[in-house]
């Protein structure tokens, strides 16, 4: 590989074509920037040459957007590589790693869940998660629809008993959750509860079964089941014979799904530049099992072909499953080279179509028509149902099920005094006025936000475990890391694990979820998901404010009276009930205040507020 650079300083257009004609007729990749070394620009082709060329050719022939990038060329570099392969792949990499202003940049409100087995850990665990890391883990999927990749890890909580808790495992705890108890987790917090061996006996088989390595699981059961029997341990040989039938039967609703037709993905777009809109559907097993979203607004100069071949190198080329199939509504240069690279990686023939007719081509037409839709919801005064919200919302924070109920905390003070806290409760589409709740925060001192956040949360949940009530779909912290942390530990300490909690930082709009925060969620400004967030976050802070203020008016109301010598807290009080204001107090006659507090307290006031008189 070599790399040939123009250096910082600004070129002019005519060094710039001459530097051009310097390139190399070698595969490659080429890199143009701006006067500050910024890439604005990365491209690919089999002739560096030839390719660059061609962007010096008479400005009124050149695309908009082309002319637009040599307005701003002031640099110019290339990479040289071995094949027509590399240079792909690279400008890919490079289109990730630089985000060059006039590339198409894949910006996406949704990924498809893996299934995350720790394998590095000393007791395993599985979790549902959106994002790939090299941390010792091993991950399998991705999983169409989103929602199957939560009924395999219930499933595996059910009959393998590996939890997906976020309780620390390298410290010993007093006791178990409800998921021991309800004997769905063989509790490795609790020393005692189950030995090492029959743990790690457990995520074999979880590995087993993730792996697809089905017939050598169900040979281990067997034998175990048979030993089980033979010992007279009835209970265990049943369960062990149990799972094995509810092994058979997932095996077989595979078969039939797998010949029920051939994986396809199938892409579209509605497009008003600088608008537009992308729908991808994925068909499993003959039918549509989910789909995905995609929306710029920055495309000024349209061109459908650059676009679509931009756009599927983006998504295919570091997916991790690619599906027999794609169907696409035009052709683009180098649909031949990416589909050898898409072959070679999926391990199996990968074909990219242009249907012209038939029910292949009537699909294209459905998605482009679902495209239309979307982008009328994204862009226009439509805006999506609320159970498309929530759906979107499940899949943004990755959540285990989709958040019919939403309950929102937030505290309120001025320099630790008068501290207060709010609940506000979403359900169903509507914020429940009805169901919101206060909070008077007394056992923190000072200005400590997550000591109030903790007990807040501690004191509602403590009272819905008491009185048995259901806890939301979604509990939602206004705050950061921090407050999360502090709601997190108020239920851990309430025995409540596997609660989805989630906080909203104030400025920077990021959403970070609890057990995935080294993963912040950041969505676009126009996404109706954070446009919900963002409404029940600042319902939650109006509340709290108004509930903060009230607090704080009567305490300096009161504070005024109490200055008056011989009226004490409880006379303060019933004066204000009845008057309203010191001020009005202050106004009363001896007789009016004698009527409410006595004589002597009367004419103490009274010589307080009219010392003249």
């Amino acid at each position: 590989m070599l790399l040939r650079t123009t250096g910082a300083h600004r070129l002019r257009p005519v060094d710039l074509k001459e530097k051009a004609e310097t390139f190399p007729a070698q595969p490659g990749v080429y890199l143009f920037r701006d006067a500050q070394g910024t890439v604005l620009y990365v491209g690919m082709s089999v002739s560096l040459r030839s390719r660059v060329r061609s962007y010096f050719a008479d400005a009124r022939t050149l695309e908009p957007k082309t002319a637009a990038l040599m307005h701003e060329a002031a640099g110019l570099d290339y990479i040289v590589v071995d094949n027509e392969r590399e240079a792909l792949a690279l400008e890919n990499n490079l289109i990730k790693q630089y985000q060059p202003r006039f590339n198409i940049l894949l910006r996406d409100d949704k990924t498809y869940p893996y299934i995350k087995f720790t394998a590095a850990e000393k007791y395993p665990r599985v979790y549902v998660t959106r994002r790939l890391k090299k941390d010792g883990s091993l991950y399998f999927g991705p999983y169409f629809p989103a929602s199957l990749a939560y009924r395999i890890v219930k499933l595996i909580h059910k009959w393998f008993k590996v939890p997906s808790c976020t309780v620390d495992l390298t410290r010993a705890h007093e006791r178990p959750c409800l998921e021991y108890h309800i004997h769905r987790c063989h509790g490795p917090c609790v020393p005692g509860l189950v030995a090492d061996e029959r743990y790690a006996e457990a995520a074999r088989d979880v590995r087993l079964f993730l792996d697809g390595r089905k017939s050598e699981l169900r040979a281990g059961l067997s034998e175990r089941m048979q030993r089980a029997s033979d010992d007279e341990r009835f209970e265990e040989a049943a369960a062990l014979r149990d799972l094995l039938a509810t092994l058979e039967e997932v095996e077989e609703r595979q078969k039939m799904a797998a010949a029920m037709g051939d994986d396809t993905d199938v892409l579209a777009w509605y497009a008003e530049p600088p608008l537009v809109c992308v729908n991808l559907f994925h068909l499993r097993g003959g039918r549509v099992v989910d789909r995905r979203d995609f929306y710029w607004e920055n495309q000024d100069a349209f061109e459908p072909e650059e676009f679509l071949s931009a756009l599927l190198k983006q998504i295919y080329l570091d997916s991790a499953y690619q599906a027999r199939f794609l169907h696409v509504p035009i052709e683009f240069e180098g649909r031949e080279l990416l589909e050898e690279i898409l072959t070679d990686r999926a391990g199996h023939r990968v074909e990219i179509l242009v249907p012209q007719r038939g029910p292949k081509r009537a699909l294209v037409e459905l998605v482009e028509k679902n495209a239309k839709l979307s982008f009328d919801q994204r862009f226009r005064v439509l805006r999506p149902s609320s159970k498309a919200i929530i759906e979107a919302l499940e899949a943004a924070l990755n959540l285990p099920e989709k958040p019919r109920r939403i309950e929102c905390f937030d505290v309120s003070h001025i320099q630790g005094t008068d501290k207060v806290a709010s609940l506000v409760v979403w359900e169903d589409g509507k914020l429940r006025k009805g169901e919101y709740r206060k909070f008077i925060i007394r056992g923190v001192s000072g200005n400590d936000d997550f000591a109030s956040i903790h007990e807040a949360v501690e004191r509602r949940y403590r009272r819905l475990r008491d009185e048995q009530r259901s806890l939301p779909g979604l509990i939602l912290i206004d705050g950061g890391v921090g407050q999360l942390h502090a709601a997190a530990q108020a239920l851990e300490g309430l025995g409540i694990i596997n609660q989805p909690l989630a906080a909203i930082a104030k400025r920077e709009e990021i959403l970070y979820v609890y057990g995935q925060e080294d993963e912040p969620i950041q969505l676009d400004r126009h996404s109706p998901i954070l446009q919900l967030v963002q409404l029940i976050r600042d319902e939650t802070h109006r509340f709290a404010v108004t509930f903060h203020r009230s607090r704080r008016g009567a305490r300096q109301r009161r504070t005024a009276l109490l200055e008056v010598p011989g009226i004490g807290q409880r006379t303060a009080e019933k004066l204000l009930r009845h008057f309203g204001s010191p001020a009005r107090v202050g106004q009363a006659s001896l007789e009016e205040l004698q009527a409410v507090v006595g004589r002597s307290q009367a004419q103490k006031l009274s010589a307080h507020f009219h010392p003249s008189g």
